[in-house]
Parts: C-alpha cells; structure tokens; sequence
C-alpha cells in the first residue's frame, strides 16, 4: 500500500513544474508542492540504488547514490553563485556536510536498528572531512575578521580546490576498486532489476529532483521572510535539507530494509563527497559565473569538526543501533540551534 502510495505520489513533480511554470502560484504554495514532491523522488532514487546495488555490492551504491543524490546541491549552489548569495552558498554546503553525518546517519540507524557497519570505508570518509575542514581553514580564517569574498580569498579558494579534487580521485579510485573486489569476492544470484534500468532510473529521477529543489530554493526566501529565519538559518538547514532529500529518503528506505551498510555508506560518502568534490567544484565553477571563496564562518567550521569528532565516536566501534542513531540526531538538534543563534554574517 506505502508503495503503491509512493508510486502514484511520484506524479506531483510534473504538476509542480507545469504549475510554476504556466500558472505562477503563490511562492508559500510552491514551497509546500516542491517540498511534498521531493519525498517520492526520495523514494525512487532509494529504490533505485538499491538494486544497482545489487550489482556493485554496497560501496559502489553508496558511492552512485552520493553521486546523483549531489546533483541538485550543485546545481542550488550555482543558482545562488549566479544571484550574488555566497553566503547562502557556503552555509548550504556547509550544512550538507553536517546534515549528512548527523541527520542522515542517524536517521538511517533509527530506521535499521542493530547491525554491522564497514569501518574502513566508514572512517575514510570522516578522514576526507576531516582532511576538508583542515584545508577550509586557510580562506576562512583571514576572512573572520574582515571582508570574506576578496578576489585574494577566491584565489586561495580555488588552489585548496584544486587540491581537494585531487585527493578525492585518489581516494575514489582506491574505494571503489576495494569495493569492486569485495563484491566480486562474494557475488551471488541477483534478482530485480537491471543495472542499466536502475541507472536510467536514477538518472532520470536526479533530473527531477533537480527541477523541484530550483523551484523550491526560488520560494525559500518568500517563505523564510514570513517566518522571521535568517537567510543563513534557511541556507544552512532548510536549503541544506531539501539539496540532502536524496540522501535522506535513500538511505532510510534501505536502512529499514535491513541494508544498514548500504545506508551508512549512503550517508557518510556523500557528506565526503560534497566535502571533497561538491564544494571544490562549486568554487571551481563559480569563476565562469562570479568568483567564490570558501570562507565559511566560525560556527561553521566549528560544527564541521564537531561533527566528525562525534560521529567518529558514536560508529567507532563499527556497530550500529537505533541509540546510536537518536545520539547523531540529538547532536543535529544541537547544530540546528547553534545555526539559529548565530544568525546572518555581521
């Protein structure tokens, strides 16, 4: 029935396109349709990498859902670039990071309850954030006391860029022929479907997703301003929550089916992919647009660390559980509050 519910759901992305498009509703009506339809496609790009899964093993299909789930984050990141909202920019990369660890992780221990995590490929993408909020640091910290989006902080911003990429196609590459041979090693008959439908599928609902989360973010300032949330609040969190919808619904709809691998590799390789890859090429990106530093705030980088330290904490054992899953939330609450206090830039 859920699924069924699900499936017949997934048809409220077009009626939102063709409305924002032809009938130009209410920007409150547009941010309650887009946020409602982005739980479907959540949904089918779960189910998706579930089965490509299948055939990678779970690594390769944690590494395909970060992958497409990130998609709508860079092209959010580049809408805000083009409109002059660096802040919004950093705080929505910022808070993808986190929600990841925090949010995403922990809702996918909830969802799953006992079971084994891989802690090699786990602590590989906390080291990669880790590695990332170290090297944030040196845009960052000039900025802290002054103006953060000089041309030299764009210069710096794009060398410490360049450096990120080029660790994460190392690391890629050394994962993914890990995970390849794992997979090889205990391959067994595999059922559902295809592994170019499952692509095609997931290609197909990235682009969606894609869409709705523009019309989404375009209504996020309207409905902000109502509620009285700083833009970098909206940035950070809300903006930060809806680019994650992918990672969200996927890793949780795996999670509960008993695949907590699968759902800890979703959650922790994306948040080490928009950490390494997404922010890097979002700065790189931006210099055919208008040139961006990554000087994030003091709270920011404060968070970032704090995140990884206590996420590390929580899986060091490479075990999870529902108590550990409430303690990643509880600390995202935390984060979540830090993130309101602080308000916008002075």
């Amino acid at each position: 029935m859920v699924r069924k519910a699900l499936f017949a759901s997934l048809a409220l992305a077009p009626i939102t396109i063709v409305l924002h498009y032809l009938v130009h509703p209410p920007e409150t009506v547009e941010f309650v349709l887009a946020a409602i339809s982005l739980i479907p496609l959540a949904w089918l790009i779960g189910e998706a990498t579930e089965h490509a899964a299948e055939h990678t093993g779970p690594g390769i299909g944690g590494f395909l859902n970060a992958t497409f789930g990130n998609a709508p984050e860079l092209i959010i990141a580049l809408i805000a670039v083009n409109d002059g909202l660096t802040d919004v920019v950093r705080g929505s990369l910022s808070g993808s990071v986190i929600g990841n660890l925090l949010l995403v992780l922990g809702a996918s221990l909830v969802a799953g309850g006992k079971g084994t995590l891989d802690r090699f490929s786990s602590f590989l993408s906390l080291g990669l954030v880790a590695f990332a909020t170290v090297v944030f640091l040196i845009p960052s910290v000039p900025a802290w006391g002054g103006d953060p989006d000089t041309d030299g902080l764009a210069r710096v911003s794009a060398v410490i860029s360049i450096v990120l990429l080029l660790v994460y196609v190392v690391v890629t590459w050394y994962s993914l022929r890990r995970h390849t041979a794992m997979h090889e090693a205990s391959e067994n008959d595999i059922d559902g479907w295809s592994l170019r439908k499952a692509l095609v599928v997931l290609g197909a609902a990235t682009l969606v997703t894609a869409l709705i989360a523009e019309i989404l973010v375009g209504s996020l300032e309207v409905f902000a301003e109502k509620v009285g949330l700083s833009e970098f609040f909206v940035s950070a969190v809300i903006v930060a929550i809806v680019g994650n919808a992918a990672e969200h619904g996927g890793a949780a709809v795996v999670a509960f089916r008993g695949k907590i691998a699968l759902a800890a590799e979703i959650a922790l390789a994306s948040a080490a992919q928009v950490a390494v890859f997404l922010i890097p090429a979002v700065a790189l990106l931006s210099w055919l647009i208008d040139p961006l530093s990554l000087s994030f705030r003091p709270v920011e980088i404060a968070a970032l660390a704090g995140s990884v330290v206590y996420t590390t904490l929580i899986i060091f054992q490479g075990r999870s559980s529902r108590a550990r899953g409430y303690l990643l939330l509880g600390g995202y609450a935390v984060v979540v509050v830090a993130f309101y206090v602080a308000g916008d830039r002075a």
